[in-house]
């Protein structure tokens, strides 16, 4: 390698194309014999007389792209031969969304701008496209001379003063600007034709910002270990490839080879109800969880809608579980539960029913999460001294939701204005007698209690006609309530039995309830809004209610309480509750429910709801066809 400083100076050319960011002269010009190799150790010093010019040492490296020896073979004739961007490419890379930072132009006159200088080469040369041409073509390879060159030039041409560069070069092609500036283009464009030209390379300048854009839930179903999908590949056409592109999450073939769904540890890969899985559903790992009960007095007649009640108009967003419990149930209990299963729609199924007596409780969940369930388990309390007579008592219901227990009790205690004690009675009675759970493993056992089944689960609700009344007599809770739904409700709940029984610590001991903010539940006139007017004048109470208890603390979050005063069905009113529990990652080694459900209720609930639209639908048509008149 030659030790002495070389001066590299651009050869004169007649007037001619060029290439942006291009040096003056090609690979002919540069034999071997002439091509200058600057030493690392050694600046070099250049021709030019400006002081400036002196290059600190420097030590090149070669080029990441060999991108100068296409440069250096591209002649006049390869430059035609290129293929130009179309108008939609050429647009998209204007607004940024492709590598290059700037785009090709066709071929026109030349402006002659001789006293420009040229950007820097090594910039400038990533502009430069790719040459299509066959190993045979006109200056198809470079020459020996421009592969050394090649090696150099990238990392020590910009120590080249601009003034000698600019010297004597060929114009360049003249830039062709649209008489005003294209339009915004979003990222998310639904337009096939752009699809691809809104693409963003690894090697364009904010390739990590646009690439961390991700699918995510409301329902993104990729966890944090999980394999992107080709859908999250980009944010660019997502709405676009919905309909090419599967929303279901890829399964490693190595998880699926490693383990079995059988049994398997908490947080292991690929666990049917592991962190992974859970991730997937429930990314902030909180379940949106509804909870009612309701008196309904026996009464044969169903309300026209349940709508009100299951989905109430203050929810944004229709629950993960449905839970509803029922005290003096209807006779024909199937009739119920295909309401419910009507009312909710395809969506859900029914997870669980059960009933002892004219106490029914159903369990309806999303469809696609009852894999996660472990089998339910039931069981019930008498509270009658005559066994026989199933009117009061309890009822329980619990599984495990991923690596979460429930437990929901519906109750109804005994009735009558001053027996507290007895419904105390009945309390106790029913936290002693409820064997639960059987089969399914206790996911706590050393915070459990044989003495208390609410003890043994992670998440428990216990709703239901609790019967306990206002102690201030109808004189006085009428004189509240005669403000209507302005009522002062924490001056008639300073009347509550049951708030100052749990503030003793006699009942519901570690249990919860949301704050009232609704009128009382019991007992009103059939049909009416007004309370008892019969020669009982029973005191209006909050018989109806839902409480809580969680062995962590924080993990329910009471959403909304409040009761459904538009059914008028029954003496009593519907009170439910929207809460946000918090769920935890499981094991597989229990006894999974394996997405059974009442597939016959399924397809009861849905033909039903067909033949009610085809019927709405018939009875409008009918509607719009007679208001039109004939004259003859």
């Amino acid at each position: 390698m030659p030790s002495e400083s070389v001066c590299l100076r651009p050869p004169q050319q007649p007037e001619g194309r060029m290439l942006k960011g291009q040096r003056p002269g090609t690979d002919r010009d540069l034999g071997p014999e002439k091509s200058p190799v600057l030493p690392c150790s050694i600046p070099a010093k250049l021709s030019s007389g400006d002081p400036q010019a002196e290059a600190r040492p420097i030590a090149p490296h070669p080029p990441a792209r060999p991108r100068l020896e296409r440069a250096l073979s591209l002649d006049d004739k390869g430059w035609r031969r290129r293929r130009f961007r179309g108008s939609q490419e050429d647009l998209a890379a204007r607004n940024g969304a492709g590598p290059s930072g700037a785009s090709e132009q066709r071929d026109g006159p030349p402006a002659p701008t001789p006293a420009l200088s040229p950007p820097c080469l090594s910039t400038s040369l990533q502009e430069i496209p790719k040459c299509r041409r066959g190993p045979g073509s006109e200056g198809g390879s470079p020459s020996p001379g421009g592969k050394r060159l090649s090696g150099v030039l990238s990392g020590s041409l910009d120590l080249l003063p601009r003034d000698e560069l600019g010297s004597a070069r060929p114009p360049r092609l003249a830039s062709l600007l649209p008489p005003r500036p294209p339009p915004a283009m979003d990222l998310d464009v639904a337009s096939d034709s752009l699809r691809t030209a809104n693409k963003v390379d690894a090697d364009h300048a904010d390739y990590k910002l646009r690439a961390q854009t991700r699918l995510v839930r409301a329902h993104s179903s990729l966890g944090p270990g999980r394999p992107r999908s080709p859908l999250a590949c980009d944010s660019c056409s997502l709405r676009s490839a919905k309909s090419a592109f599967s929303l279901l999450a890829p399964i490693r073939t190595k998880d699926v080879r490693s383990r079995s769904y059988l049994e398997g540890s908490l947080l292991a890969s690929g666990a049917l109800l592991g962190a992974d899985e859970l991730a997937r559903y429930f990314p902030d790992r909180n379940v949106a969880l509804f909870v009612a009960t309701w008196n309904m007095q026996g009464q044969k007649e169903l309300p026209p809608s349940l709508d009100e009640l299951l989905l109430p108009a203050e929810a944004d967003y229709a629950q993960d579980l449905y839970v509803v419990g029922v005290q003096e149930g209807c006779s024909d209990r199937r009739e119920w539960e295909t309401r419910l299963q009507e009312t909710l729609g395809p969506h859900y199924v029914l997870l669980s029913s059960a009933a002892h007596g004219v106490l029914y409780l159903s369990l309806f969940i999303r469809r696609d999460l009852i894999w996660f369930c472990s089998e339910v388990e039931c069981s019930t309390v008498t509270t009658r001294i005559v066994s026989q007579i199933k009117t009061k008592g309890a009822l329980g219901v619990s599984f495990t939701f991923f690596g979460t227990s429930f437990l929901f009790i519906t109750s109804h205690f005994t009735s009558g204005d001053g027996k507290v004690a007895e419904r105390l009675l009945d309390y106790t009675r029913t936290v002693q007698a409820l064997a639960l759970p059987r089969n399914v493993p206790d996911t706590n056992p050393y915070r459990s209690s044989a003495a208390d089944v609410t003890t043994r689960f992670d998440e428990v609700f216990w709703f239901g006609d609790f019967n306990f009344r206002l102690s201030g007599g109808r004189a006085a809770v009428d004189a509240l309530l005669q403000r209507g739904p302005e009522a002062d409700v924490p001056a008639l709940l300073q009347y509550d039995q049951l708030t100052r029984e749990m503030k003793k610590g006699s009942v519901f001991k570690g249990f919860q309830e949301p704050d009232i903010h609704f009128l009382p539940s019991y007992k009103f006139d059939l049909g009416k809004d007004t309370y008892d007017s019969t020669s009982k004048q029973r005191t209006p109470s909050y018989t109806d209610r839902v409480l809580y208890r969680s062995r962590h603390k924080g993990d329910i979050c009471p959403v909304k309480y409040a009761s459904c005063p538009g059914i008028k069905t029954s003496d009593h009113r519907p009170v439910y509750g929207l809460f946000q529990v918090k769920v935890r990652p499981g094991r597989d080694n229990i006894p999974l429910a394996a997405g059974k459900f009442d597939r016959e209720l399924y397809l009861i609930g849905i033909k039903r709801r067909i033949s009610k639209e085809i019927q709405r639908q018939q009875a409008l048509k009918n509607q719009n066809s007679s208001t039109i008149c004939t004259v003859s």
